[in-house]
């Protein structure tokens, strides 16, 4: 999405974590459980409790880059996912900030796991990054202005393991 203000007012609503509530839509009840003041920087964990189709959920992310005021990365150390790793980026344009989302995520369960990203996950996750585009333009009172729609990507387990052992080589 573009957002017509600076880029340093731009990044400071999405790396303060107290926003994820403002930004994250009410059907998934999210809060933060992590009980300490957060710093964001490389190595900051965040815990959180999403309810997901009623079922209450613990996850924790780690910002394993941090990069400010143009990108960092938010990749899931426990969760519903085998994978998630969410890279925010933000271009400064004449015409404001460019904020860019993408996601890849890798759903436990197997063929049961492929199910669900076609029949659910993937929808569900759209909707989610639309609601943030347009809390985060209510946030600064602008309209909402999508570039380019946020990169949400399954990552078949074959490449998971793939990159897992390139890694640790």
């Amino acid at each position: 999405m573009l957002v017509p203000r600076p880029l340093a007012d731009v990044f400071a609503i999405y790396e303060n974590p107290s926003n994820l509530g403002r930004i994250t839509p009410p059907w998934l009840n999210f809060r933060i459980a992590t009980k300490e003041k957060i710093t964001m920087r490389e190595g900051a964990r965040i815990d959180y409790v999403i309810r997901w189709m009623g079922v209450p959920m613990r996850w924790r992310t780690v910002i394993s880059t941090y990069d400010p005021p143009y990108s960092f990365v938010d990749e899931q150390e426990r969760g519903p996912y085998s994978l998630w790793r969410h890279t925010h980026t933000f271009e400064e344009t004449e015409e404001g900030v460019l904020v860019g989302d993408e996601v890849r995520y890798r759903l436990p369960l197997g063929a049961i796991g492929q199910v669900a990203h076609g029949s659910l996950v993937a929808a569900q996750l759209r909707a989610i990054f639309r609601y943030r585009q347009k809390a985060v333009a209510q946030m600064f009172g602008v309209p909402l202005i999508e570039r380019v729609a946020p990169r949400i990507l399954r990552v078949p387990a074959e490449a998971a393991l793939s990159n897992l052992r390139r890694s640790k080589a």
